[in-house]
């Protein structure tokens, strides 16, 4: 999945950062359905969103991204109605959304646990907020009878719900959502409670869905490969703050910090040094790069490890012995040690561990970056000495 991420022309990514008031910047032209500026939201001492702004577009199927805890599912729900932030807005269609009731909103929720009811079949399950609108039962049955076609499951609307699998159920509580028409459809890791394949499946599946219904998908995940499979857009969050927004290969390839980096997909992040543009000391060598120059001397750099090439130890200025090898199923990831650091290497060649190797990398696959707070050298960590006085609490992980 990871590999077929090359690097591309750079689009542009929200301006979301910049924090503007009122309208958003979008230098696609393309619409906005929805937009969050300086969403604040705390539960006791604890912030849970610290100035969140995006925007999303008409049709777009928009990932937000993070750890357990970043405030992903907070902002989902604040979307859907069920919080109130504490400062901040969000408008629909130009509208205030947050004074609108959350069954008045044009959006529908599919939750990670369905939320089925067990006494319905599956029919009734789909139709249950069709009666609530006191629906014709003409219409309620051909609604129910186009979603039922939408997620493949026509024939099963006089099944009980314990007599679907894990997949099936997901789809059924997808169907109950979309019957509804919502301009908005928000999914909290709805796939969570699948096993590997299933969820694999359903990635493309949802995507698929998404393209044919033409509604807009706003989809909470801490699955890296779930959020480059089906985004349009990621947003990524760690400890209530935005940290990068931009396409899949956007983020990929072209990580804000250290800890996009390393929280989409593996990589080697070292402390370098750059005195000029397109040149990048690390590992006590110079290496040319395609980044020009940054305000501070001090840098981090990334190399994917599908991007090293393991070669020849012969006249290379990084030269390395493969310390372990395991078989990762697509492809070999070896540790190769270096005098500086040492290297994570995938490759479909395997080398034996304690030869003595070469590592190659082209300038395009050196990535720089500005130094932060989740850079490696600068993570703070807990001394093993028994007279340490810093406690556990005390360190911002």
């Amino acid at each position: 999945m990871f590999n077929s991420l090359k690097k591309s022309p750079s689009i542009k990514s929200q301006d979301a950062a910049n924090g503007k008031k009122g309208q958003l910047a979008d230098s696609t032209g393309s619409s906005h359905i929805i937009e969050l500026i300086d969403i604040c939201k705390s539960y006791g001492d604890t912030k849970v969103l610290d100035d969140i702004t995006f925007y999303i577009r008409n049709n777009e199927f928009i990932t937000l991204l993070g750890p357990s805890g970043c405030g992903k599912t907070t902002t989902l729900r604040i979307l859907a109605g069920f919080e109130q932030p504490d400062s901040g807005s969000v408008t629909f269609e130009d509208n205030d959304l947050l004074v609108v009731p959350p069954y008045l909103r044009k959006v529908n929720t599919v939750f990670q646990r369905y939320a089925l009811f067990p006494h319905l079949d599956v029919k009734d399950n789909i139709a249950f907020g069709l009666k609530l609108q006191k629906l014709p039962a003409s219409e309620i049955a051909s609604r129910v009878d186009q979603a039922l076609k939408m997620v493949d499951l026509k024939g099963y609307e006089n099944r009980w719900v314990d007599q679907l699998s894990g997949g099936q159920m997901q789809r059924i509580a997808i169907a109950r959502a979309i019957v509804n028409k919502p301009q908005v459809l928000l999914l909290d890791e709805p796939l969570g409670a699948l096993d590997l394949k299933m969820r694999k499946e359903m990635q493309i599946e949802l995507k698929q869905m998404q393209q044919s219904l033409g509604i807009t998908f706003v989809y909470v995940t801490h699955d890296q490969e779930e959020a480059l499979t089906m985004s349009d857009t990621i947003i990524v969050m760690k400890q209530g703050r935005i940290q990068q927004i931009g396409t899949p290969t956007d983020i990929y390839n072209e990580p804000r910090n250290a800890f996009v980096a390393d929280f989409i997909g593996e990589s080697n992040i070292l402390p370098g040094r750059m005195t000029q543009d397109f040149e990048v000391d690390f590992c006590g060598h110079s290496f040319v790069c395609v980044d020009p120059r940054f305000e501070q001397e001090e840098v981090d750099v990334v190399i994917r490890p599908e991007d090293i090439q393991i070669v020849s130890s012969e006249g290379k200025a990084l030269r390395g012995v493969v310390s372990s090898i395991v078989f990762k199923g697509v492809h070999y990831e070896m540790n190769v040690d270096t005098d500086n650091f040492s290297f994570m290497v995938h490759s479909t060649d395997p080398v034996d561990p304690g030869t003595t190797v070469g590592l190659h990398f082209d300038p395009d696959e050196i990535h720089v970056m500005a130094k932060s707070d989740f850079s490696p050298d600068r993570i703070l960590t807990i001394s093993d000495h028994e007279n340490d006085e810093i406690s556990h609490e005390e360190v911002t992980w």
